[in-house]
């Protein structure tokens, strides 16, 4: 009795056991392919993915401007490719030595290697790694010159952008925005190999939208610069002082839009497009002046990126039609 007691008593204990380890075993495994996969996306968010997008919208189309038509479709790949490796180690780098104002803006506080996610350790020799990788990838499958701007678009960024200018300076969008613009010329040298006036003229193009595009969006995140100690034009000027550089900005964009369809021996698409967008541009800058207020500064920030993509895509429309015709 005793024995058969026991013996039912075990099995009674044991069973649940084992019926419950094969959930735990689950458990275990679900919880480390969770680990993983918010490691990989961390690792994608330290490339910031929406700047690069951004970066490739003015890329492509440039390419067709600099092939008087369609480029070949295994140069825009292989472009494509290595303009998204230079960038996202650019991005990553900015993100290892921003770690510490990251902290403190509400904007940036989830950033992966603020909650540790990653170590700035590992975070650098990725970065590190993408930029030998893009830079060897579009000296093969493109050519020196276009591996040679990537490389030194990612240098200006960090040194000159990340490390001195944005945390002294009130022109550090202004100045350090130049390695926003290098894509153009890495998209004209990637068909032609070599630099000519119409890249330039592109360059200035997205160097002027960068100020006014990026302080759009800093009248929002003001008070979080300021904590951060981060001298952003709307933390050190009234709102009313960044509208009307913002409308002087967008006046010199308008005109070198403009200016490019001469030069860049544009067609009519692409010149109504730019005088259309450009005075809308500068519609919603008048209005930021004249209302003052975050929603009029967001709608402006929304709209400059619609700018800019429509701009470069009625440029490449107007080359795909010219070809056509």
């Amino acid at each position: 009795m005793y024995g058969c007691g026991c013996a039912t008593g075990t099995l009674e204990t044991v069973m649940p056991r084992l019926r419950t380890a094969p959930l735990q075993r689950s458990q275990r495994l679900s919880a480390s392919q969770n680990r993983r996969l918010s490691t990989v996306g961390a690792y994608i968010t330290l490339t910031k993915p929406r700047i690069i997008e951004q970066l490739l919208i003015t890329t492509i189309p440039t390419m067709f401007v600099a092939a008087r038509g369609v480029p070949g479709s295994w140069l825009m790949v292989a472009t494509f490719v290595g303009g998204t490796l230079a960038a996202a180690g650019a991005n990553a780098i900015n993100m290892v030595w921003d770690r510490d104002i990251d902290a403190l803006m509400e904007r940036t506080k989830h950033r992966p290697l603020v909650t540790g996610v990653i170590t700035p350790r590992a975070a650098l020799t990725f970065a590190i790694g993408l930029e030998v990788l893009a830079f060897a990838w579009l000296w093969w499958q493109v050519n020196l010159l276009s591996a040679a701007l990537a490389v030194a678009a990612c240098l200006f960024y960090v040194f000159v952008y990340t490390i001195w200018l944005k945390r002294i300076s009130v022109e550090n969008i202004v100045i350090g925005g130049a390695a926003g613009a290098v894509p153009v010329l890495i998209g004209w040298s990637a068909v032609r190999n070599s630099l000519a006036l119409a890249p330039v003229v592109l360059f200035a193009v997205i160097f002027v939208w960068t100020p006014p595009h990026f302080w759009a969006l800093a009248v929002k995140y003001k008070d979080d610069y300021g904590k951060a100690g981060v001298p952003m034009l709307p933390v050190v000027a009234s709102l009313t002082a960044t509208a009307k550089r913002i409308i002087a900005y967008t006046v010199v964009l308008w005109v070198l839009s403009i200016v490019f369809y001469q030069v860049g021996g544009m067609g009519f698409i692409y010149l109504g497009a730019a005088i259309v967008l450009g005075a809308a541009f500068l519609a919603y800058a008048i209005a930021l002046y004249r209302d003052g207020s975050v929603k009029t500064a967001m709608k402006l920030f929304i709209y400059s990126n619609a700018y800019i993509t429509l701009l470069f895509g009625s440029m490449m429309l107007d080359q795909v039609v010219k070809v056509g015709r």
